[in-house]
Parts: structure tokens; C-alpha cells; sequence
């Protein structure tokens, strides 16, 4: 199992552009249910700040992502919508409730 955090912020005038491509991303998971992983974002009050929490629980640590053409288009144009570069953060859990449950 991984889990990854990813926090960044993206240019003012690409924030819906940014979120669309987001929406997009969870619509297609929601209609095609990969197993083997967990996923959220958050837009932050600033309305320009982004975070990301997966969790990966795939027998072969792959990402579904990857096979997803959505998720595809997301990061195609992503450099040129950042304002501030993506920190990506490993994470063990200590403890949770109710989070990545089934």
C-alpha cells in the first residue's frame, strides 16, 4: 500500500481550468470503479491551491491512474498551469477514521 500527498498551487486564471480537469478525473472513476485505489482533492479557500491524497492498494503498487484517459488530460497541460511546483509527500498512516474504510 501507498500513500502519496501532492500540494501545489496553480496560476489564478487556470483554477477552473485546473478544477475542470479534476471533475473529469473523479467522473471517470466514479463510471469505470478501478480497484486498488482510494483518491481525494481538496481546493484550498485561496481558491488557487490544490491537494491531492491517494492511497494505493494494488497488489503490484501499479496506479490505475495511469490507464486513465482523463487523468491523462489533467497532467497533459499541468507545467503550464502552475504557479507554485507540486510537492509530493510519502505518508504511513498512524491512524484514521472512517477515511479510506470501505
Amino acid at each position: 500500500m501507498k500513500r502519496m500527498l501532492v500540494q501545489y498551487k496553480v496560476k489564478p486564471e487556470k483554477a477552473a481550468e485546473n478544477q475542470q480537469f479534476i471533475e473529469q478525473v473523479f467522473a471517470e472513476l466514479r463510471a469505470n470503479a478501478p480497484k486498488g485505489i482510494r483518491y481525494i482533492t481538496f481546493k484550498g479557500s485561496d481558491g488557487v491551491s490544490f491537494i491531492h491524497l491517494v492511497s494505493l492498494e494494488t497488489e503490484t503498487g501499479e496506479n490505475p491512474l495511469d490507464q486513465s484517459p482523463a487523468f491523462q488530460a489533467f497532467q497533459a497541460g499541468l507545467g503550464e498551469r502552475f504557479d507554485v511546483q507540486p510537492t509530493f509527500t510519502a505518508l504511513d498512516e498512524v491512524g484514521s477514521y472512517r477515511v479510506f474504510d470501505s
